[in-house]
């Protein structure tokens, strides 16, 4: 039982600053120092959230719209012959996340292929 103990605090322990740069690698603070001709000072404080970038899709995974960018469905596949799309299966279609073109399940929503950079 000891050993169970000092092994989670020590993984708590190593793990704990890697969180922490994670947090600060989203977020950019910016501080405005300003000078008024009655001498005051004024400090103005920011932070930005920076978006995160597009998600990376992989087969088997299951889609979700709220996390693509540029989402669009393609409704004629025929028009991307030559971005390398080909006709969807039954019960499949292609839909655009950014760049990527995403073989979609209709039911299910899993990914069956992904193209990366079909839009470029």
């Amino acid at each position: 039982m000891k050993k169970l103990i000092l092994a989670v605090l020590a993984a708590t322990t190593v793990l704990s600053p890697l969180a922490a740069s994670a947090q600060q690698r989203d977020e950019r603070r910016t501080t405005e120092v300003r000078h008024q001709p009655n001498g005051r000072t004024v400090v103005t404080k920011r932070t930005v959230v920076r978006p995160e970038p597009g998600r990376r899709w992989a087969r088997g995974q299951r889609f979700d719209r709220r996390y693509a960018s540029n989402y669009r469905e393609i409704s004629d596949w025929r028009q991307y012959r030559g971005r390398r799309l080909y006709a969807p299966p039954r019960g499949y279609h292609w839909v655009r996340s950014g760049n990527d073109a995403v073989l979609v399940a209709l039911s299910g929503g899993l990914i069956g292929a992904v193209l990366a950079g079909a839009f470029n």
